[in-house]
């Protein structure tokens, strides 16, 4: 039986978002089979290539439909991360050191290394300029 699925999963996606309406209205998802359904969708979408422009649009409304479901049904708690631990974590996704840090934000070059270490403090405009670059809300880095 696996075959039939592998085989229904390669077929093409419809270009037009009407047609892909149809296929699999967009909706408020209200539980995790709905929410797996999603997920295999949007796991089509990005697989196939070069999306039309009906297609990009289905797979931004299934994007936010998913966002939306995640905060309200499994939300991460971050309450006990702090914003040194958050700017670390995001450094090191980026392969950024203490010196790469002083470089984004303009200061001295020990100063990064100060800040990572608590020694320092971020200003707004070090959050600002943090929050450009990782592309986060600057309140992540806060306190």
């Amino acid at each position: 039986m696996p075959a039939i699925k592998d085989r229904a999963k390669k077929r093409k996606l419809p270009g037009q978002f009407v047609d892909l309406v149809r296929a699999m209205p967009p909706q408020a998802i209200v539980d995790d089979v709905h929410y797996g359904n999603t997920l295999e969708m949007i796991d089509h979408l990005m697989a196939s290539g070069k999306l039309t422009k009906g297609q990009s649009v289905y797979l931004e409304t299934l994007v936010q439909l998913v966002q939306a479901y995640e905060a309200s049904h499994h939300a991460i708690d971050t309450s006990d991360i702090s914003g040194i631990a958050t700017l670390q974590h995001l450094m090191a996704e980026n392969e950024m050191n203490a010196s790469d840090l002083a470089r984004l934000l303009d200061v001295h070059s020990s100063m990064g290394s100060k800040i990572l270490k608590g020694e320092r403090a971020l200003t707004i405009e070090h959050l600002k300029k943090l929050a450009v670059r990782f592309r986060v809300n600057p309140s992540i880095f806060i306190d």
